[in-house]
């Protein structure tokens, strides 16, 4: 009753300072968030022409800025220099865009992400802001959300920058990964069940209802994403790098067969840029904690 009451008072104190009940963990909630928005946002960013073609995807909202302009110069910007080179400026967002969801799911970096990531959305206001019906909210609270992690202690709790700082955190960040990415293959498993193991487009896991993915996989990519799962708790359990190192290339080898393969082929793993995400994800903490697996941990 005691604590209930302290939790009321907490609520109804002036918000000045950080309640015992929050601390960091609320900052790596938002972090995480964020870095979903971006990994569930990279999928329609489709190579080779990114829409361009068809008048559709990046290319229709990237064009928005000029039929419905924001700011004069940003819009001279992108019917001078973005539109007549959009090949390699669609490459560049899909870089920019999986490398903010990397950094964030991850924690790695997490101040340099949220910079990133305060331009990348500054620059999605200025071309889709004044798009009939956008909310032009979304993109102010996009921006608003990356300056409260530039400003925070968002790399604190699960994050590589918690094992930059304290390497005897190193199992637990690799064991949580391990855990999702392997709950993440058998669910991906079990979906692909009565197709073909080489299915285009693999089971998707989550869709746009809620607009949260960790990606498809066909049987052959959910099978790499468990072996990945599983090469990283035996990296855990056994306190060595290699296993941790083995999975973190087979995940880059993974995500980069994706991107070699999206829209020039059927991609092996019947996967997306999410997808290729997500694996970037899992190479990123096993081969940043990798060192650090033999250290005494937290409760050590």
């Amino acid at each position: 009753m005691s604590m209930l009451v302290d939790r009321t008072k907490g609520l109804l104190a002036p918000a000045v300072d950080a309640p015992r009940w929050s601390g960091t963990l609320t900052l790596a909630t938002l972090r995480i968030l964020a870095g979903l928005l971006w990994l569930y946002n990279v999928s329609w960013k489709r190579p080779p022409d990114f829409g361009q073609d068809d008048d559709s995807g990046l290319y229709r909202f990237t064009h928005d800025a000029v039929d419905h302009p924001v700011l004069a110069p940003y819009s001279w910007i992108v019917e001078q220099l973005v539109l007549p080179n959009f090949e390699a400026f669609g490459w560049m967002v899909l870089l920019a865009e999986t490398t903010l969801a990397v950094m964030l799911l991850t924690g790695t970096l997490v101040r340099v992400a949220a910079l990133l990531g305060i331009a990348q959305a500054t620059a999605i206001a200025l071309s889709v802001a004044f798009t009939p019906g956008e909310w032009p909210w979304s993109y102010w609270m996009m921006i608003g959300i990356h300056v409260v992690l530039l400003g925070g202690a968002a790399g604190a709790v699960l994050a590589v920058d918690e094992v930059r700082a304290a390497p005897r955190t190193a199992r637990r960040l690799v064991t949580v990964w391990g855990a999702v990415v392997g709950v993440a293959a058998v669910v991906a498993l079990l979906m692909s069940i009565g197709d073909s193991p080489t299915e285009a487009s693999g089971a998707r896991l989550g869709g746009p209802d809620l607009s949260i993915s960790l990606g498809s996989y066909n049987l052959v990519g959910a099978l790499v994403l468990l072996t990945v799962a599983a090469l990283m708790l035996i990296a855990v359990s056994r306190r060595e790098r290699l296993p941790a190192l083995i999975g973190a290339g087979l995940a880059v080898l993974a995500a980069l067969s994706l991107y070699v393969q999206l829209g020039f082929s059927d991609p092996l793993l019947g996967g997306s840029n999410t997808s290729a995400a997500f694996f970037l994800c899992a190479a990123v903490v096993a081969a940043a904690c990798s060192n650090h697996l033999s250290a005494p941990t937290e409760e050590s």
